[in-house]
């Protein structure tokens, strides 16, 4: 069996699970967990719009919408905003033909892309929940004779030379996300050139530093990320850190802040108490589902918000006290 390094074989991986699995029946994204948080992050982008100048039209386009359920509930909030209905012209970035159909059913009228370069020309709004944690990532090893790349190698990483040159001690584990580095630089270009802002919401640390955070989902449980490659989804954290030296310049950066602050200053215990005194009966699950996405031990430290945005524009909404 050929060798390939371990971003390529990633990359294969999950285009062949997202290709032919269900990924929802192996986890459970936030925008699943709970209404408020898609309703949130629309008014968040509506926000946004505003403080843009309420451009019309408006491209709201988000990146791994998943099953829908995060841009119909974003939408419905953002309602609320006179006009911003009517300028929105939804985009979705999706190359699975399974998860569009599922999409068409919850957003009807969306315009779907295989990538961020077909979207079309304007002013955009876009947001990204755990959209970046599945790209590919390489990994770097400090062997005794320093820095080596691992590649894959019949279910087993083997290590090829590098010219990398880091400091670090044996046992280090260094990982680079290329490919995300390479989708936030676009969209920062973009952002400058064009107007308007991103939302990145993801799971990873706020600086960059070493560790092993390749992981892989099989049947909803812990599995070998080299084992049976199209079978499991493969994740690794995002390093919002090199995320906002990609961006800055040419675009504003804002954050990282955790997740668990950004969304309670967004708004979300005040919904949730909204929704519970409007439907009591509900009251239990909303509270959970709050605890679930801000809670620190839960998803509210190890998530993190980060806004990219052209560099006119007000500070967004959620990042300032």
């Amino acid at each position: 069996m050929t060798a390939e390094r371990l971003d390529a074989f990633m990359a294969r991986a999950n285009a062949a699970y997202y290709a032919t699995h269900n990924p929802f029946a192996d986890f459970t994204t936030s925008p699943e967990i709970g209404q408020v948080f898609g309703e949130v992050l629309g008014l968040w982008a509506a926000l946004v719009w505003e403080s843009m100048g309420r451009p019309d039209p408006v491209l709201l386009v988000e990146a791994g919408p998943g099953r829908g359920t995060m841009m119909a509930d974003a939408l419905r909030a953002a309602a609320v905003l006179p006009g911003f209905s009517e300028a929105v012209r939804v985009h979705l970035i999706e190359a699975s033909p399974s998860l569009r159909a599922e999409q068409a059913l919850r957003v009807p009228g969306a315009v779907w892309h295989d990538d961020f370069a077909s979207l079309p020309p304007g002013p955009m709004i876009l947001l990204a929940n755990e959209f970046l944690d599945a790209l590919p990532i390489r990994q770097f090893f400090y062997a005794a004779d320093g820095w080596r790349e691992r590649w894959v190698e019949g279910g087993a990483f083997v290590e090829r030379p590098t010219d990398r040159d880091w400091p670090g001690v044996p046992g280090d584990i260094r990982e680079v996300g290329e490919a995300a580095l390479a989708w936030t630089a676009a969209l920062a270009a973009r952002l400058a050139t064009e107007g308007g802002a991103a939302l990145i919401l993801d799971y990873g640390p706020a600086q960059s530093g070493p560790g092993d955070t390749l992981q892989a989902l099989r049947h909803g449980a812990p599995g070998d990320p080299l084992a049976e490659p199209g079978e499991a989804d493969l994740t690794a954290h995002v390093d919002f850190s090199a995320l906002a030296k990609a961006a800055a310049p040419p675009a504003a950066v804002h954050g990282p802040l955790p997740q668990g602050v950004f969304l309670a200053r967004l708004g979300l215990f005040q919904r949730t108490a909204a929704l519970t005194a409007a439907a009591p009966h509900r009251g239990g699950a909303l509270a959970t589902a709050a605890h679930r996405l801000t809670a620190p031990e839960a998803m509210g430290r190890l998530f993190k918000a980060l806004a990219i945005c052209h560099p006119d524009l007000p500070l967004p909404p959620g990042f300032a006290p």
